[in-house]
Formats: C-alpha cells, structure tokens, sequence
C-alpha cells in the first residue's frame, strides 16, 4: 500500500475521533493530563483495533458487517450527544457531577462509534490481501494526535463559550452519526 494513500486513509478515519474530542475538551470544567491520555490513548486503541479486527473477519462477514455498521454508529453517537445536550440543560443548581467523557461507558461507546469506520477498511485490507498491521499501527497513532489536538483545541474554544459548548457538542455528535447515516444511506 502506498504511504500517502495510507497516511489518507488515517487521517480520514480520525477525522471523527478528532470532532468528537473537540466537543470533549470544549465540555469538560477542567482538562488534565489524565483526561489527554484516556481519549487519546482509547480512541488510538480503537481506531487501530478495529482494522485487525475487520481483517480477521474475513470477506465472509463484510456484507453483513456493512449493512448495520452505520446504524450502530448512529445510535451510539445519537445517545451521547442526546446525554450531553441533556445535561447542557439541567439545573445548575443540582450537585451532580457531570459526565465525564474520557471515563466508563461513555469513553467506550465513543471509541467505538467513531472507529467503525475502520472495522470496514480492515475488510477491505483483508479483501486486497494486504497486511493489515503496518496500516493498523499509522491508523492508531494518527487518531490519537488527531484526538489529542482536538481535545486541546475544544478546550480552548470551551474557556470562551463555557457551558454552552456542552450544547454545541452534543449537536456535533447528533449531527456526526447523522451524517454517518445519510452517507451509508446513499444521500450524499
């Protein structure tokens, strides 16, 4: 496989990791280092993962794996957006502490949502016979920059807009698994 093509490929599959980390910075009251490395490091994990695990299903699997593929992202992405609007919109008052992101389900569900992508291309890698673990590994690496500059950034944009940005990041991954969607869909 070509190095450009590759590095193409990366970069177009972490385009999602790298919106959905832009809401997480721009949400969270405070970034840490640990918040970093969680998304950072998850989102890799996944986004590297999911092409080897797309390989090993072999060519069998890529036709039904493609026909629902779409829909899981959709509702992934529609649930935590939806979470997240949600606790835009609840009373300050309430102690509560609010969702983290980068912890728990949410982290994974967001992991997966946005690497399903992936799982396709490794289909296509296994299909090709092309080895899959050199592009695995650039696949990994550059979501997880992607995601680590996305946080970074959204925590900026987060300083001036504050708890507004918890909307805005909602609507960002509605409209994320929407478009999703409408592209598996066929329209666009």
């Amino acid at each position: 496989m070509d190095q450009l093509a590759l590095l193409g490929i990366a970069v177009a599959l972490a385009m999602d990791a790298f919106a959905v980390a832009l809401a997480t910075g721009a949400v969270l009251p405070e970034l840490t280092f640990r918040h970093l490395f969680r998304l950072s490091f998850h989102f890799g994990l996944f986004q590297g993962g999911m092409p080897i695990i797309g390989w090993l299903a072999g060519v069998g699997l890529q036709d039904t794996i493609a026909a629902y593929d779409h829909w899981v992202a959709f509702f992934l992405l529609l649930w935590v957006g939806g979470k997240m609007i949600h606790e835009a919109f609840a009373e300050d008052e309430d102690d509560t502490p609010r969702n983290d992101p980068t912890r728990g389900l949410t982290l994974v569900t967001l992991s997966i949502a946005t690497s399903i992508d992936a799982l396709a291309v490794g289909l296509t890698l296994g299909v090709l016979g092309v080895s899959v673990w050199w592009p695995s590994l650039v696949i990994g690496i550059v979501a997880a920059l992607f995601t680590l500059t996305g946080m970074l950034l959204g925590r900026r944009i987060g300083d001036y807009w504050g708890r507004r940005m918890e909307i805005v990041g909602g609507v960002v991954l509605l409209s994320l698994g929407l478009k999703i969607l409408m592209e598996h869909l066929g329209f666009y």
